[in-house]
C-alpha cells in the first residue's frame, strides 16, 4: 500500500450498508474517511456510523477524530448480536 493510504475494511451490517468489503483512503481522520464513503444504503450507513467501533491497526476506538497518519488498516465494526 502506498504511503499515506489507509485501507478501510467493513464487516457485517457495515459491509451490507456500504456494499464493498474494503476501500482505500487518504483521509486524515476516521470521520473524514467514513463520510466520504459512497454507500449503497446511505441511510443505513449514516445510522451505523455512530454505533460502530473502529479497530485502528488492531487498537479499538470509538473516537472518529482519530488521525489516520501512518495507519495501514481500519476495521469498521458494527454492533453484533449479544455483544
Amino acid at each position: 500500500m502506498a504511503e499515506g493510504v489507509t485501507t478501510i475494511r467493513f464487516f457485517a451490517a457495515a459491509r451490507a450498508a456500504v456494499g464493498v468489503d474494503s476501500l482505500s483512503t487518504t483521509a486524515g481522520t476516521i470521520d473524514e474517511a467514513v463520510r466520504e464513503v459512497a454507500a449503497v444504503d446511505p441511510e443505513r450507513w449514516a445510522a451505523l456510523q455512530e454505533r460502530c467501533s473502529y479497530l485502528v491497526d488492531g487498537v479499538t476506538t470509538r473516537d472518529r477524530g482519530t488521525s489516520l497518519a501512518g495507519v495501514e488498516v481500519v476495521d469498521v465494526m458494527p454492533p453484533f448480536a449479544g455483544g
